[in-house]
């Protein structure tokens, strides 16, 4: 789907030729004499469209407008919010029809609106064709985000740029949270991460069992032996910035099937746990989206990938286990396996020295329990990185929810046998996780995102959603250094007084 940026007016958009023309039409527009406006104006008195959020209005070959087809929908205070809602029920209304072009007229750019937009065009033609042969691609080859004559041509370039930048993020993520697992195992994901690091200022490295034995990774490896599937620990590292400037560091959560292991998961609902590697396919859609904006900062991701399966070589409940950072850990549930491969990864992450570092994870069912599916679990010992966090997902229109992580939590997974154990009670299972894996992340700052409750989706929307790439991008883009202007030379005057 190839994305372009166009200056249009009403006046402009009537003779634009395209197969379907979406006018967003806010409260706040201005009247103009043009054959929309009028249009628009006789719509609003009639009564056909008012200002309700997504309110639609198709029309079939308007007099004086060149685009067969024309959908007016409200867009209400005009709110990236709204422009997200508004821009979904339109392209929604034209999937009969299958425009291969269509143009999306908004009113401005700035508060994320064409990121919005855009992602409300990309989300709701998404068709999941990889191993669904019946399935037909989207026919929608073209999209124009149009913007009036007085819009800042600056601002609305980078607005456009960071908005095709997340598309693409956010495309690559769903893809590959969406295919089987058996078409998406670690061997297949550290192909993804191959291709990343071909492109501009990406490297690419990955290990395999032996330099995992080798790295001391006895937690990670002892959730992949019950599985015929090596496990992979991918490393990706964005340079964007001089090498002395720290990066910031993505865990990323990459179990490309859970079972559960020997505490074995009910059957009902199993096919759902190929999702469970969608923290790591969200490092992977931001690698991408970073690819395409060359941003001025440093980053690396770390994916530890594996299967959590119940063969004869199986982590047992009991087992103890030595991490990487010499931390034993005794396994009271091997389905608790998300924190075992993290915490590895975690420690890893110390030796780039990093201004921070997150972790994303499809971690707990207590999280979504918590937080439903609208907002990702937020974990940080830090103010700073959890307001920026935060606010990130606000402008993303990707939100989450900072819970607490007093100390008084970790109560619970005092062990006899071990410096820890990998779980506690049920009370409060997403922050007790987050406890767990605060033990190996006291380095440098630290956050966790837990997306059990916002990865995916079940029942007739079935499918990964791409988040948090949106949220990542934006938090990442924010911690790049203000451009500073070259310092002219001062002339010191010989003027006598």
């Amino acid at each position: 789907m190839n994305f372009e940026l166009k200056t249009l007016d009403l006046h402009a958009a009537a003779t634009h030729k395209t197969d379907a023309l979406i006018i967003l039409v806010s409260a706040k527009d201005k009247p103009t004499k043009s054959v929309l406006a009028q249009l628009i104006s006789e719509a609003r008195k009639s009564g056909d469209l008012d200002e309700s959020p997504a309110k639609l209005l198709s029309v079939w070959r308007p007099q004086g407008v060149t685009a067969p087809r024309l959908v007016l929908v409200s867009s209400g205070d005009g709110s990236a919010r709204v422009v997200r809602q508004a821009v979904t029920a339109a392209v929604a209304s034209l999937k009969a029809v299958k425009p291969a072009h269509i143009t999306v007229c908004l009113a401005e750019a700035s508060d994320h609106r064409l990121q919005a937009a855009a992602q409300a065009v990309a989300d709701t033609s998404y068709v999941y064709t990889a191993t669904k042969p019946s399935a037909k691609a989207s026919g929608l080859k073209r999209v124009v985000l149009a913007l009036p004559t007085d819009e800042k041509t600056k601002a609305a370039k980078h607005e456009f740029d960071l908005a095709r930048a997340q598309v693409a993020g956010v495309a690559l993520a769903k893809e590959w949270g969406n295919r089987p697992a058996n078409h998406a195992t670690p061997t297949h994901l550290a192909g993804v991460a191959k291709e990343l690091g071909k492109k501009a200022g990406i490297h690419c490295q990955v290990l395999g069992p032996k330099e995992i034995e080798k790295l001391g990774m006895g937690s990670f490896a002892a959730v992949a032996r019950g599985s015929v599937e090596p496990l992979r620990f991918i490393v990706l590292q964005y340079t964007g910035a001089a090498k002395s400037e720290a990066p910031t560091v993505l865990v990323g959560k990459g179990i490309t099937f859970d079972t559960g292991g020997i505490s074995l998961k009910p059957g009902s609902g199993m096919d759902e746990m190929k999702f469970d590697m969608c923290g790591a396919a969200s490092v992977l859609g931001t690698f991408e989206a970073l690819a395409h904006l060359k941003p001025a900062i440093n980053v690396v991701g770390l994916i530890p990938t594996c299967e959590n399966m119940p063969d004869g070589t199986a982590l047992k409940p009991g087992d103890v286990i030595t991490s990487m950072s010499g931390q034993t850990i005794e396994v009271l549930n091997t389905d608790a396996e998300g924190r075992l491969i993290l915490c590895d990864a975690l420690t890893y992450a110390t030796r780039f020295k990093p201004r921070a570092v997150i972790d994303i994870a499809t971690l707990t069912g207590a999280c979504v329990i918590s937080l439903g599916h609208v907002r990702s679990g937020l974990f940080s010992p830090s103010d700073d990185l959890a307001n920026a966090l935060f606010a990130a997902g606000e402008a993303a229109l990707d939100p989450c929810w900072r819970l607490p992580l007093d100390e008084e939590y970790a109560e619970g997974l005092k062990s006899n046998f071990a410096d820890v154990a990998n779980v506690a009670g049920r009370d409060g299972g997403s922050i007790t996780a987050a406890k767990f894996l605060q033990r190996f992340a006291k380095d440098y700052p630290w956050a966790h995102l837990d997306i059990a409750g916002s990865a995916w989706k079940s029942g007739g929307a079935k499918g990964a959603t791409g988040r948090p790439v949106g949220l990542l991008l934006q938090y990442l883009l924010g911690t790049a250094k203000p451009a500073t202007k070259p310092k002219t030379a001062v002339k010191k005057s010989t003027a006598k007084a």
